[in-house]
């Protein structure tokens, strides 16, 4: 049988059919508070209001708290403000199933973001379009929800520095990641099991939109796992560029090395190898979104945002230098 090529849109119908599976499992999860305090599963219902129905994250996500894995956690999706991207055709054309499928898991449509912030405790502002994240995310802050910005966090570097600094200006945790930075080889690696970490060469489907930075808008998952082994310290990223393909190699400070193989034509897939003082050991690939999720609860249970804000700006600007580095044909730019 032909290979199929994995493209944005197969990998998450498969993804969303396994999490469709998976409903019906249930436990009960612990977590402890900033003060190192168990935290009981079975409390008290807290709520939770999306922002955006035009990706399958919200679902999925949806779906894992409401009915799935997560069911018994405390926590409940009961409002969506449906309405995120204004012309990205993969995610209008989507919105309307995921808009059946979340009414059909009793979460109640509402006509505006200030009426959804009145609603609920906690928001997972989840627009596919994520030049609209900035102002979406305004009246999140100035609301005081802690929140989780999904991927692309935004179109560009400057509206992810002021995201910042509005969280800070209101005392508003937020956070914002990859599924990948919770893979389980990913995970084993940040913890230890080879030693520190030497380099990492990871790979990643990477569709482009124009209107996002290249990497922000898929490439992120694979950039998200290079960081999460790699840690912080990058000072210097160049890139190759050609149509089906880019070569991302960043130079941290110590003197490390770190790709990212993007890839648009042929095969495809999110892993790659971590190299430690230790041994060598796989990254990837994605094999489910709840480790996210339960991240996710656990940030609203405490308050605490598992990556912070200073790693995600490096995140960030990394995905800018090597936007700058494809405009300059694969000069080497310092992160500033």
């Amino acid at each position: 049988m032909k290979q199929k090529e994995l493209t944005r849109r197969s990998f998450l119908e498969k993804v969303l059919i396994s999490t469709t599976i998976a409903t019906g499992i249930s436990g009960t999860l612990s977590s402890k508070n900033a003060q190192g305090r168990p935290i009981s599963s079975r409390v008290k219902e807290k709520t939770i209001g999306i922002i955006g129905l035009d990706t399958s994250h919200s679902e999925i996500f949806c779906r894992m708290i409401n009915e799935g894995e997560l069911k018994d956690r405390g926590y409940k999706v009961i409002a969506a403000y449906p309405y995120g991207s204004k012309s990205i055709a993969s995610a209008l054309n989507m919105k309307q199933g995921i808009i059946d499928a979340v009414v059909k898991m009793g979460v109640q449509l509402v006509d505006s973001i200030e009426t959804l912030l009145t609603q609920v405790d906690y928001v997972l502002l989840e627009s596919n379009d994520g030049n609209v994240h900035l102002e979406q995310a305004k009246l999140v802050f100035k609301a005081r929800k802690t929140v989780f910005i999904d991927k692309p966090l935004a179109g560009n570097l400057n509206d992810i520095k002021e995201m910042i600094a509005l969280s800070k200006q209101h005392n508003t945790p937020f956070f914002t990641s990859s599924a990948l930075r919770y893979d389980a080889h990913v995970q084993k690696v940040k913890n230890g099991s080879i030693g520190q970490v030497t380099g990492a060469d990871v790979y990643t489907p990477a569709e482009i939109d124009n209107g996002h930075m290249d990497l922000a808008w898929y490439g992120i998952h694979g950039v998200e796992m290079l960081f999460t082994v790699m840690g912080l310290g990058c000072h210097k990223v160049r890139r190759v560029f050609r149509d089906g393909t880019d070569l991302i190699v960043g130079e941290w400070k110590d003197g490390r090395i770190g790709t990212v193989r993007g890839i648009r034509k042929g095969a495809a897939n999110i892993a790659g190898t971590a190299f430690g003082q230790n041994g060598i050991a796989p990254l990837g690939p994605f094999t489910t979104y709840l480790p996210l999720v339960e991240q996710i609860l656990m940030f609203f249970d405490t308050g605490i945002a598992p990556v912070s804000p200073e790693e995600t700006l490096e995140i960030f600007t990394f995905i800018h230098a090597a936007d700058k580095s494809k405009q300059a044909d694969g000069s080497a730019i310092l992160l500033q």
